[in-house]
């Protein structure tokens, strides 16, 4: 039996989910803000990031960062933060008897920290090595270059850090600004997983965030491709490989459709038995990496499709993935849906094995779509798929005016890429 879930709103507007796990010894509390690349404006292009890393830098009751890794590590747990386009979290995991140390942490990270301006121009030059170490790999930088062809001048397209320019000209007084407006209670969500009692948990939090007010809407900017026409961009690079990706725009987590495209996805390229794997890999022997993914946000999504090729054989791997999703349009047999029903339904009950994941799959939904599906729930949509729904998928997706083509290596003849552009 999958573990239940209880869903709450405290009197200061903060969201709780709580999911116990009774046969756990540990407990995982996330809190999650709403922030990242998507509520910012151009100049303040990876403020959210530069937040999420200034939190752990210091608070009026731990100092310095030492002493908020102290405080989680002197019992065993772990502690991290992360931001993306719509959410920024902060979480931790450590046995369960330490339930109240991890909420006291947090919410210390979230309500005081110092921002000292030698902490934020040692950090300011911490994320713009982060940054650098993106454009040097050819991997993460050909992703870059996709998201800013299918997504631009806008937020979707940017990177999460932001870039060494505006890294380098956001300030004090901005980052405090941004944090007051976005980092209040009503604009955030906790979830709890493990093993633990949902009424403590309530009471401790409320507690902790006693006396924090609440704020206003922030502020969402959408993005759109607005496409009609197939895009490329070559980053010409001396590289012994060619990195590509190819892809088109999806869904939003809303859209009735999402579950259909992520198993489309399962069949075309995620495992060694996928098409993509099958043909471009093991029968043409053109990539050692090739594999999809879906990603799917509020008002928008997308389909991605990333390889690395011998720069020689580039147009021709890139002709083959093409004619790997024309035929994808042409249906997908029974027994290709049945792996792939059966790859969705085993790796999200996997998953839910992990406090932390539990905790992220839960909290994730609600501070998200505000509503939360049960694995059970899912796991019926996904029985309910048919191959017929893959294939109308497939022919909505896979269309020659949605394409966008990223490639960073030793590629110079740009128009004989844009040329192959066609799904047929």
């Amino acid at each position: 039996m999958m573990p239940e879930y209880q869903k709450i709103t405290l009197d200061n507007g903060l969201g709780m989910v709580t999911c116990p796990m009774p046969h756990t010894r540990s407990v995982s509390v996330l809190f999650f803000v709403r922030a990242g690349s998507c509520y910012e404006r151009a100049d303040q292009a990876g403020i959210s990031h530069f937040i999420e890393h200034m939190c752990f830098k210091g608070t009026a009751r731990r100092q310095t960062s030492r002493e908020i890794s102290e405080a989680i590590e002197g019992v065993g747990g772990i502690m991290n933060g992360g931001t993306d386009r719509e959410l920024t979290s902060y979480w931790c995991k450590l046995a369960s008897q330490h339930m109240e140390t991890a909420v006291d942490v947090i919410v210390d990270l979230l309500r005081n920290p110092l921002y000292r301006e030698e902490d934020i121009d040692k950090e300011r030059q911490v994320i713009i090595e982060e940054i650098n170490m993106s454009l040097d790999s050819p991997q993460q930088r050909v992703g870059m270059i996709f998201d800013e062809t299918m997504w631009p001048d806008s937020p979707m397209g940017r990177d999460v850090a932001g870039s060494k320019e505006t890294v380098s000209s956001i300030n004090r007084q901005q980052m405090k600004g941004f944090m007051g407006g976005y980092y209040t209670p009503d604009n955030m969500l906790v979830s709890l997983a493990g093993d633990f009692d949902p009424d403590k948990a309530a009471q401790i939090i409320e507690r902790s965030t006693e006396g924090w007010q609440r704020g206003v809407k922030p502020e969402y900017f959408s993005s759109r491709p607005g496409q009609t026409k197939p895009r490329v961009r070559i980053e010409y690079r001396e590289t012994e490989q060619v990195n590509l990706v190819l892809g088109v725009e999806g869904v939003s987590l809303f859209h009735p459709d999402r579950f259909a495209i992520d198993l489309l996805s399962m069949m075309l390229g995620e495992g060694m038995s996928s098409r993509l794997f099958t043909e471009i890999r093991e029968k043409l022997g053109l990539a050692y990496d090739i594999h999809s993914y879906v990603e799917h946000f509020l008002q928008t999504g997308v389909f991605v499709i990333q390889a690395g090729i011998d720069p020689g054989q580039t147009e021709k791997a890139t002709g083959a993935i093409l004619e790997q999703l024309g035929r994808a349009r042409d249906g997908v047999s029974d027994m290709e849906l049945h792996k792939a029903r059966e790859m969705a339904k085993g790796r999200l009950l996997l998953s839910m094995e992990n406090s932390r994941n539990v905790a992220g799959w839960y909290g994730a939904q609600e501070m998200l779509m505000g509503r939360i599906m049960s694995v059970d729930d899912v796991t019926e949509i996904i029985e309910n798929i048919t191959a017929e729904d893959v294939k109308r998928v497939a022919g909505e997706l896979f269309l020659t005016d949605k394409l966008n083509l990223a490639v960073v290596g030793p590629i110079q003849n740009e128009s004989a890429l844009a040329d192959l552009l066609t799904i047929k």
